[in-house]
């Protein structure tokens, strides 16, 4: 039995961050997992109560194979694109997974029981492509507890105002920075408001932004490391922490804000923060750090596999571990300037790097299910 499974019927630290006000999503989504019955188990034991997929977990799931073959071979016989083939594909798990969560996005009146699903990562610097492509993959999986992933690109700003002004609940990814989660916010305000002035029901309308968290971490504590100092070594594991103290802190303020306000009267819903890429990539730090230190009310914590068990087994949820921190994280982030470490040129970096990435696992999928198809006599 895995810990997991475990942890259904004693449930522990997990059950203890959920009462802190934190949804516990899953970050990994395959066929194999949807058959199996995984996914639904870790559902109805009140485990995870969303899911996030990328084109990196895509590439991992279908480049396999696994589950696929018997609509790979049908697709073939159709003698779809490999472009149609992929979305496919992976708007069926989507869906598939987004049933399996009904009830709880039922029982939670929307605020969970989410499944992402992200526009095609080629799209990320061309607006107009993304608001098409996200109203068509809203259009192709036809569930109303999907969320359409954007990168916080500068070209993803104007998408999201567009997308949430047309009713489609977003999920804001690929957000390293402080200043542009502010225009993340600032660009789903404005989304309600296109929404509400068209008069549709801002009550059915979710989002959250996802802040991504270790790979601050990777990035810092190299350069800390190459400077060597005892200085810039006892700043090590503490960027990352620091940057989504912060965001949470920009966070409280956007939605005390009068304009916050109006649109709240009418029923619209919070951007809530979600904490991503939480899987510690240092074995020097405890595998759950960026769990048991990132606890705050309203926020979202989507765990691979792996850091979902380790949190099960042995996280250490002791309260909220955020708002009492701002001072310090400034500190922090002040202290890294000091030694010569651009915060900008950092989050600029990993965001450039972040869309590369997808794009690169995209590209790997397509390639993987273009020689299924081929293999299937099917000129792709």
């Amino acid at each position: 039995m895995s810990i997991v499974t475990e942890a259904i019927a004693t449930p522990g630290a997990l059950k203890r961050l959920a009462d802190e006000g934190v949804s516990i999503w899953l970050d990994d989504l395959s066929r194999e997992r949807i058959t199996s019955g995984s996914l639904a188990e870790l559902v109805a034991g009140g485990i995870a109560v969303g899911v996030t997929t990328n084109p990196s977990i895509f590439q991992a799931a279908i480049g396999s194979g696994k589950g696929y073959e018997e609509q790979l071979a049908d697709l073939a016989v159709r003698g779809v694109t490999v472009d149609e083939a992929v979305r496919m594909m992976t708007t069926a798990d989507v869906r598939a997974a987004a049933d399996i969560l009904r009830p709880v996005y039922d029982a939670s009146g929307g605020r969970d029981g989410r499944v992402s699903i992200e526009v095609d990562p080629r799209l990320a610097h061309d607006t107009a492509a993304t608001v098409a492509e996200a109203g068509q993959l809203a259009w192709l999986v036809d569930r109303p507890n999907v969320m359409i992933k954007i990168p916080a690109t500068k070209a993803g700003l104007p998408a999201i105002t567009e997308v949430v002004g047309a009713g489609i609940s977003v999920n804001v990814t690929l957000i390293f920075s402080l200043e542009r989660y502010r225009e993340v916010m600032a660009a789903y305000l404005a989304g309600l408001e296109k929404a509400r002035e068209r008069g549709a029901d801002l009550s059915t309308i979710h989002s959250v932004a996802s802040f991504f968290v270790s790979r601050v971490d990777s990035e810092i504590d190299k350069r800390l490391t190459a400077l060597g100092t005892e200085e810039a070594l006892g700043l090590k594991g503490r960027a990352a922490l620091a940057n989504a103290r912060l965001a949470y802190e920009a966070y409280e303020d956007v939605f005390a804000s009068d304009r916050w306000s109006a649109l709240a009267g009418g029923g619209a819903n919070k951007q809530r923060p979600l904490w991503a890429s939480t899987g510690v990539k240092d074995p020097a730090y405890k595998d759950t750090l960026y769990v048991d230190e990132l606890v705050a009310p309203d926020t979202v914590n989507t765990m691979p596999e792996a850091t979902l068990n380790a949190v099960a087994d042995h996280g250490e949820i002791t309260g909220d571990t955020v708002t009492g921190g701002y001072a310090r994280a400034r500190a922090d982030l002040a202290a890294l300037e000091r030694l010569g470490i651009s915060y900008d040129e950092v989050v600029q970096q990993l965001e450039d790097e972040g869309v590369a990435k997808f794009e690169a696992a995209w590209q790997d999928l397509l390639d993987a299910v273009a020689t299924s198809l081929d293999s299937k006599g099917v000129d792709a």
